[in-house]
């Protein structure tokens, strides 16, 4: 009696759990019905934000709905994470993260952090990369990096290397490189970026800094600033003379910053892979290939979301290692 009971009861609750299935479905084939937030970690003017005001004009013109493009600056991009975890997971907001907010701050900002980025949020694809650089001011007597090691090491020479801000990227590429390379330099950190790392090296205040192409190219070909070896897989055409970090003699050090599309971690999965489809579309589009090109960002995307969300836990392990290997600590 009791087993006729239970089907019973099962039986009852089969059309409930059919029509919320064919609920979500329905969501899923309207979508987007109103506007899509994309969250950004900084203020306007940055590569993440001009990547994110890119594809919300593009993606305006194929949806219709309004894609807007809201800018939550603030605490290293934790703000704009901590937003984008906890917002419903239905596809109406998402967030363009980098490799600092979504690989790097899970483990620098783990005591302050009150969500995990890559356990709340998941990935829809990579969307482009920026080369970068690692250059010197022209006073130091090297000509590639494995002459800037030789020169310190034989001179006793104490120089300095900027950053953007402790824990960022370019911070943790250099004091990387200089543990493999065995010699020491004091970081100076930039409240302003790599804007603040440009002028710092120009003045000579800091001797070495690795910064993206886009922002010093135009330093580096009228002799202002030295580039020794670039982050890219292959020699830029931009920089036909200047090696590759392999090339440099320092394989496994170089960081190519990245832009990519983040949801909740609990959207739907065929919401996710449509989401995913169209973004990707819109990415690869020679058009955009074009307008991102002339700023010296390449787009990469991934064939499937589970492929980008392998990359970040990846990520999120390597600098890990990186932060307790040179016992880098954030306030």
């Amino acid at each position: 009696m009791a087993s006729n009971s239970l089907l019973v009861a099962a039986l009852s609750i089969l059309p409930f759990a059919l029509a919320a299935s064919s609920a979500v479905a329905q969501t899923s084939d309207a979508y987007p019905q109103r506007p899509v937030r994309l969250l950004v970690p900084y203020a306007p003017g940055g590569a993440t934000d001009i990547t994110a005001r890119l594809l919300a004009t593009k993606l305006n013109e194929l949806w219709g709905t309004g894609v807007v493009v809201d800018n939550r600056s603030g605490a290293s991009g934790n703000i704009a994470l901590e937003v984008a975890a906890r917002a419903t997971p239905d596809g109406y907001t998402l967030l363009v993260g980098n490799v600092s907010t979504n690989a790097i701050n899970e483990t620098t900002f783990a005591k302050t952090l009150t969500i995990k980025p890559s356990r709340d949020l998941t990935g829809v694809t990579n969307l482009i990369e920026l080369p970068h650089v690692y250059a010197v001011n022209p006073a130091i007597p090297a000509a590639g990096l494995k002459e800037l090691v030789e020169h310190v090491r034989r001179t006793g020479a104490k120089l300095n290397y900027g950053s953007a801000g402790v824990g960022t990227y370019p911070h943790l590429d250099v004091a990387h490189f200089l543990r493999t390379a065995r010699i020491e330099m004091t970081h100076v950190p930039y409240k302003a970026g790599g804007a603040g790392m440009i002028t710092g090296i120009l003045g000579n205040e800091v001797q070495l800094i690795m910064v993206n192409l886009a922002s010093s190219i135009a330093h580096i070909r009228a002799g202002r600033i030295r580039a020794l070896a670039t982050t890219w897989p292959t020699r830029r055409a931009e920089l036909p003379d200047v090696p590759t970090m392999p090339e440099a003699g320092f394989p496994g050090i170089g960081t190519n910053a990245w832009n990519g599309l983040f949801a909740p971690s609990r959207l739907s999965r065929p919401l996710l892979e449509r989401i995913h489809s169209t973004v990707v579309r819109t990415m690869e589009a020679p058009e955009m290939k074009e307008t991102l090109g002339k700023q010296l960002m390449s787009v990469v995307v991934n064939k499937s979301p589970a492929e980008f969300q392998r990359f970040i836990e990846d990520e999120v392990k390597k600098w890990s290692r990186v932060v307790v290997d040179n016992d880098i600590k954030v306030e």
